[in-house]
């Protein structure tokens, strides 16, 4: 897909999640560090995938050829079901995959042996 800056010059933010989704062309998920909950605002996971979580209904919001992204790990019925991680909109195997040899690549290089 080529870039287009006049499609592409501005960033918006929502507070809605449904809002924010319409229409994307790339639903990036992120990982809930639960580690941290204890001192969010957050009461529990299942509040936090209730309002929050990456369903198929949520992401029918979506284009319809939208691709769904994760950097790993997943808490799986948390940030996103698994029926949508494991499904044909996941490109997230393939983005873990490509992180992984782009970080050792990176870190050849800081090693000086490149």
């Amino acid at each position: 897909m080529q870039y287009d800056s006049e499609r592409c010059s501005t960033i918006k933010c929502f507070d809605d999640i449904q809002t924010g989704i319409k229409d994307c062309d790339v639903v990036i998920v992120l990982r809930l560090q639960k580690e941290r909950m204890l001192d969010a605002d957050i009461p529990n996971e299942q509040d936090y995938f209730d309002n929050y979580g990456l369903t198929a209904e949520r992401l029918a919001l979506a284009k319809p050829d939208a691709i769904v992204m994760h950097p790993g790990p997943i808490n799986r019925g948390v940030e996103i079901d698994s029926s949508i991680a494991d499904g044909d909109q996941s490109v997230i195997l393939q983005q873990v995959t490509n992180g992984i040899a782009i970080r050792m690549a990176i870190m050849e290089i800081l090693a000086g042996k490149s």
